[in-house]
């Protein structure tokens, strides 16, 4: 019997000034901060495309899965309602077998080893989360089935610096599995630093 293929989950907004990186847009402008976004997502699809994945795309708002601004080719499901951690919760609980890692699109450093190296610790470990030097998280995953519990995520203050910490004490049982930390872009400073 085949093995499920792995589900690569890229969670995106739709890039339009004033939805999308809105921290960043203070600083550079909404339109200049939603044109980034957009070609930060292009280039980080084509980075981590590999056929041991399947890429799909949960897009916010959910009307925007019918959006140009994606690549036709790829799957897209809508988030849903919810704040950060009940949509997060909700896609690792996607009905199939088989891993499911969430990133988001605006980190520079994503490559297909960071994938992989996610994927592969869940091979050993139910979860696996990829921790940010800001104190929150770039990844998570869930080896499936059994669904994640159902206070996963719950109560954790998201954009501080408490967001990993808080959301592995969501997590019962066994600690997860950390891979490398990479970091987003939310300041006109970290665009600078990535050179991105």
């Amino acid at each position: 019997m085949r093995k499920p293929r792995p589900r690569l989950i890229v969670m995106v907004k739709e890039p339009r000034p004033g939805r999308v990186k809105t921290r960043l847009g203070q600083e550079i402008g909404m339109v200049d901060a939603a044109w980034w976004f957009r070609h930060r997502v292009r280039r980080l699809l084509r980075e981590i495309r590999d056929l041991r994945w399947q890429v799909i795309l949960a897009v916010s708002p959910d009307v925007a899965v019918h959006s140009r601004a994606w690549p036709a080719d790829l799957a897209r499901i809508p988030q849903g309602r919810g704040d950060l951690g009940t949509r997060m919760r909700r896609l690792l609980a996607l009905p199939g077998k088989g891993p499911v890692v969430l990133i988001g699109g605006d980190i520079p450093g994503i490559r297909r080893h960071h994938v992989a190296a996610a994927f592969s610790a869940l091979g050993a470990n139910r979860a696996v989360f990829g921790p940010a030097g800001d104190g929150g998280f770039w990844l998570v995953g869930w080896r499936a089935p059994p669904a994640p519990p159902q206070g996963l995520f719950e109560g954790v203050r998201w954009s501080t610096p408490q967001a990993l910490s808080e959301s592995l004490a969501t997590l019962p049982g066994p600690p997860p599995a950390l891979i490398e930390m990479l970091d987003d872009v939310d300041t006109a400073a970290d665009l600078a630093r990535f050179g991105a």
